[in-house]
């Protein structure tokens, strides 16, 4: 091979091609039509970045379908962007994930396009992608034959240079082009997903692997460049949970390929996602009312709508500040009413803007300084926040302590997650701080009243 020839593949995972979105149908049957769409669109996009950047091949890690009972819809769509990828020359390489476990579930398909190779679930499989007779790669793959894998499956690929395992096929013994793991799993011990073939970082490092093709996390990250581990993220957000926020879509990576030895130059991130959920913080502080109130998360939707051009958003929203409009927050009628209003006043946005939820923690103005100046309970609870607040570690410390001793009176009553973060934790505090100022304080101002959540699309496991 030429010292210095490039070439580059494309890097996706988790399609989760035709996600239904039950939760919206009867309460917005369009935009739920819009969501499932987008699956699917931002599969046809993939495939147009594979032309347009004329990549060797494609590499696509686990769950092509959302279930295992998969739509033939999907897998038609599935099986088109394959053909036009055959048509151009471009080779499609694909392992099955928990989501689409090989031998689990429906398919319609028999035959795939040529070029495209879907690799099993009995053992590591190696194929080389060659090009004028001269070796680009050599991927090495395996796929989920059941939906619960609980094996570490990185400890089946090759582990020493120049030498594969007794279950690998296509020459893996080859050290010429680059060495490529295709896996389905959770590196790492991400907590917000299953431990589906769960593996460390060290594991993968072990392997006789250049860059490692990862799919399960849906948050794009690079774990490592030496050698390269990378989830892509999935190429199209699902529902309003972190890591499903934000633009997605697949890397390109760009190789420099030499006599006996390949590396990786360049890995970049191309969003492709049709729909993008989006979280934003409004501090009402200065608005008098709920009509300005709402005039301020429009025009952040406006501003929002210019950041992430040509996309439907679905926004999850959260009031801050120190106002007296929380007495109108508090009506019990008051949060569902705003949240509607929010999403008549965009039912002809194009692309849409849909108001996923709404929560608040707006606070009334209280004059710490007076009751400080009392010198009586108010301020010692206001002495004690404040001594808190100073000292994050702190407050980590009394936030356990004040749970452990709540789950023992309270029994099965649920509580906030102890994982959320320090920020979390200082709003906590605060919400607390005035809610004690409000029952014990009798002329401290009414506090508390926070805004209902409107209910979260659906999201799935992964």
């Amino acid at each position: 091979m030429t010292k210095g020839q490039r070439f580059r593949f494309v890097h996706a995972a988790d399609l989760h091609l035709d996600t239904p979105f039950e939760g919206l149908r009867e309460v917005a049957p369009d935009v739920a039509r819009a969501l499932r769409e987008a699956s699917l669109d931002a599969f046809d996009a993939l495939v147009d970045l594979c032309l347009d950047r004329a990549a060797a091949f494609l590499l696509i890690a686990g769950d092509v379908y959302d279930g295992a009972e998969r739509g033939l819809r999907a897998q038609l769509r599935f099986r088109q962007g394959l053909e036009r990828l055959a048509e151009a020359g471009v080779q499609v390489l694909v392992v099955h994930g928990n989501h689409d476990p090989s031998e689990e579930g429906w398919s319609a398909l028999r035959e795939w396009p040529e070029g495209t190779r879907v690799f099993g679930s009995e053992r590591v499989e190696s194929v080389a992608i060659e090009r004028d007779g001269e070796r680009l790669a050599t991927v090495h793959g395996i796929s989920y034959g059941r939906r619960d894998v609980t094996e570490n499956l990185s400890l089946a690929f090759p582990r020493g240079r120049g030498s594969g395992p007794s279950n690998t096929v296509a020459d893996p013994a080859s050290t010429a082009g680059l060495r490529i793991g295709l896996l389905h799993c959770n590196a790492g011990g991400n907590s917000e997903h299953a431990p589906y073939a769960a593996c460390s970082v060290g594991d993968l490092a072990g392997a006789n692997i250049d860059y490692w093709a990862l799919g399960h996390v849906h948050a794009r990250r690079t774990l490592s460049e030496a050698p390269w581990i990378v989830y892509p993220g999935n190429l199209q957000g699902r529902s309003p949970r972190p890591s499903e926020q934000g633009p997605k879509g697949a890397v390109v990576v760009e190789v420099e390929a030499g006599p006996g030895t390949s590396r990786v130059v360049d890995v970049s991130f191309e969003a492709l996602d049709r729909v993008r959920f989006l979280s934003l913080e409004v501090d009402v502080s200065g608005s008098v009312d709920l009509a300005e109130v709402e005039r301020s998360l429009q025009t952040r939707a406006d501003d929002l709508r210019a950041e992430h051009p040509g996309r439907g958003l679905v926004l999850s929203a959260r009031l801050t500040g120190c106002s007296d409009v929380q007495r109108d927050l508090a009506r019990p009628e008051s949060p569902a009413e705003l949240l509607e209003s929010l999403r008549d006043g965009r039912r002809n946005d194009s692309p849409f803007v849909w108001w996923g939820s709404l929560a608040s923690e707006v606070s009334r103005p209280i004059d710490r300084e007076g009751l400080r100046a009392r010198d009586d309970f108010c301020a010692e609870i206001l002495n004690l926040a404040d001594e808190l607040a100073a000292t994050p570690e702190a407050l980590q410390r009394f936030r356990r302590d004040a749970f452990a001793d709540l789950s023992e009176t309270l029994g099965n009553v649920p509580l906030p997650a102890l994982d959320d973060g320090p920020a979390a934790t200082l709003r906590l505090l605060r919400s607390a701080e005035q809610e004690a100022l409000e029952r014990v304080g009798a002329d401290a101002p009414s506090v508390g009243g926070g805004l209902g959540r409107a209910p979260d699309l659906p999201g799935a496991d992964s």
